[in-house]
């Protein structure tokens, strides 16, 4: 079953066309890479699929849900409950604990705090830094932080999971972990992960690779 379904996607920013009418198809549980060179298109495409940005035309059907047909207060209620996020460089909240952090989208989608902390452990213990869930993102290493965005793009139990460049401010070691950790999740928890990297192993381990030149597919 497709989670995810894309035609015809056209996205341009004055005169620079990003995206030349991109479609494709993704299904559940898929580990899906999103390669090209830089200015190819791959975070447009990633952030119009996530719902961070509208397309000037075509159609994404996420979870059978056209999603540029609901209203923008719609968009962000269906992003926050299908929909989880991990970014390049972790954007974890400096003032707030790892457990916080984790618990914001929960909050955000109407859980109670017992609810949220209990689903934050889990997902914490699962990914070995429940032992750090009260220190602050400046106290934890750059693979502490990352394991606690992905915690925290889990915690609504989301359709799929976006992740941009996730390993790309990690030296190689917590790379390869972060890698094995898609798979161990998928898995685990039956998430689909579509993932833009310039890693190459990263992209040969994915179920299928996808190249974005000149923005087409």
């Amino acid at each position: 079953m497709a989670i995810i379904e894309a035609k015809n996607v056209f996205k341009s920013y004055g005169e620079l066309a990003v995206l030349k009418g991109i479609s494709l198809s993704i299904e559940a549980r898929e580990i899906v890479s999103i390669v090209g060179a830089s200015g190819a298109g791959k975070t447009t495409l990633l952030q119009i699929l996530g719902t961070l940005d509208r397309p000037d035309d075509g159609q994404v059907m996420i979870t059978n849900t056209d999603v540029f047909a609901l209203k923008d207060k719609q968009i962000s209620q269906f992003r926050n409950q299908k929909i989880g996020f991990i970014f390049q460089f972790h954007q974890l909240l400096p003032e707030f604990s790892a457990i916080e952090n984790v618990c914001l989208p929960a909050y955000i989608a109407g859980k109670s705090r017992k609810e949220a902390e209990e689903e934050a452990k889990k997902l914490l213990s699962f990914l070995k830094v429940d032992h750090r869930m009260h220190h602050k993102p400046n106290e934890l290493s750059g693979g502490e932080q990352q394991r606690v965005a992905v915690a925290r793009s889990l915690i609504n139990n989301p359709a799929v999971v976006f992740a941009d460049e996730p390993s790309g401010n990690l030296d190689s070691k917590n790379a390869d972990d972060l890698h094995k950790l898609f798979f161990d999740l998928r898995g685990q928890f039956g998430q689909t992960f579509v993932i833009v990297t310039h890693n190459k192993q990263l992209a040969d381990m994915a179920d299928r690779k996808l190249e974005i030149v000149d923005g087409v597919l």
